[in-house]
């Protein structure tokens, strides 16, 4: 028996396989525009570190191990190690020549604080810039790569940034409370923050949310992903990373080509859906919940550190030098965000190089 197609059932399934290719073609145009960013990571061998750059090595390292090491686990239910954390935070920050301010942040077992320093913008003051970093652990953990490393990458930021003049308004914040059982509730620092700003209805044009940075490997197959993500990155653990929201994109897109231009080492980007595990884990997410544009600068965390929220997250295990290089970048990166120079602005969103 021989099966026979009438001319028009031909050109109906044409058509139908017409579209579900442009449908297919939709799809990947959709997910490589939320992965592919401006400009280009850095590659090659890493640079001799400058001498300002070893100078950050030495002071990231003294404050993660000031506060893992020192201090170590942090959070309510360790009061004593809290407190002697937001004493650390806040004489750092004053022997800067800081101005620094406390929120309250109510607790299941007291009251806790965010911490706070601004760099008044010229231009445009009502418009800001935030970068913050949260300072407590899970229990039994001493937090040197989460959250020490974000936390000492704050406190270097503030030391470098403390002579600029921004056009925008610059606030670094230290927040408590980022995990569990506060993640994602109105009980976590950063939520706090993010809610009395927007109360205030306060302009904030950029949140960076600095979250476990320190872990790096030149190992093949030391980085992990998501599925499909492993398609499209790098399988070496040497790389930091910036990751947003859809939403949070544009933002995204303008930090990243700013740091590839200003640093001397290797990044990746990535505009995540709301699927992608870990995406929105950490202080960003308070950010996006009220509206702001935000984004995480981190090694990836359990992507690739096999000692996330253990016993295990100590100092040595972190590479400072490589954190160093991260530091130096990120401060052209900042100032740049707090930039009014609408040519450069244009560029950074560009990718022009």
């Amino acid at each position: 028996m021989r099966l026979r197609f009438a001319p028009q059932g031909i050109l109906q399934w044409l058509a139908t396989l017409g579209c579900l290719l442009l449908l297919m073609v939709g799809i990947m145009s959709s997910f490589l525009a939320l992965i592919g960013m401006p400009g280009s990571s850095y590659t090659g061998p890493l640079q001799k570190l400058s001498a300002a750059e070893s100078y950050s090595t030495a002071r990231l390292a003294g404050h993660v191990r000031a506060l893992a090491q020192d201090i170590g686990p942090r959070n309510i239910w360790t009061t004593g190690s809290m407190a002697d954390s937001v004493r650390y935070i806040h004489d750092e920050l004053a022997a800067l020549g800081y101005q620094v301010e406390a929120q309250e942040v109510p607790s299941v077992k007291g009251m806790v604080v965010n911490l706070e320093i601004g760099i008044p913008g010229r231009k445009l003051a009502s418009e800001i810039v935030v970068v913050g970093a949260h300072y407590d652990t899970v229990p039994d953990c001493p937090g040197a790569n989460d959250n020490a490393s974000g936390l000492a990458v704050l406190l270097e930021l503030a030391r470098l940034l403390a002579d600029c003049e921004p056009q925008r308004t610059i606030r670094l914040v230290a927040f408590a409370n980022e995990e569990a059982p506060f993640f994602a509730t109105k009980s976590m620092g950063s939520r706090v923050y993010a809610m009395q700003a927007r109360m205030r209805q306060e302009k904030i044009t950029a949140m960076l949310s600095l979250e476990t940075m320190g872990y790096y490997s030149d190992e093949r197959e030391s980085q992990f992903y998501p599925f499909p993500l492993s398609y499209f990155y790098p399988d070496q653990a040497n790389f930091i990373a910036f990751v947003s929201n859809i939403k949070s994109r544009r933002l995204v897109r303008r930090a990243i080509s700013a740091f590839r231009r200003h640093g001397h080492f290797p990044s990746e980007g990535l505009a995540a859906p709301v699927c992608i595990r870990g995406a929105s884990w950490s202080d960003h997410q308070s950010f996006w919940a009220e509206g702001y544009p935000a984004i995480m600068v981190t090694d990836t965390a359990f992507y690739r550190y096999a000692a996330y929220h253990t016993p295990h997250d100590t100092p040595e295990k972190l590479d400072y030098e490589r954190l160093a290089r991260v530091v130096s970048g990120l401060a052209a990166t900042i100032q740049e965000l707090a930039s009014t120079n609408q040519e450069n602005m244009k560029r950074i969103e560009n990718g022009v190089r």
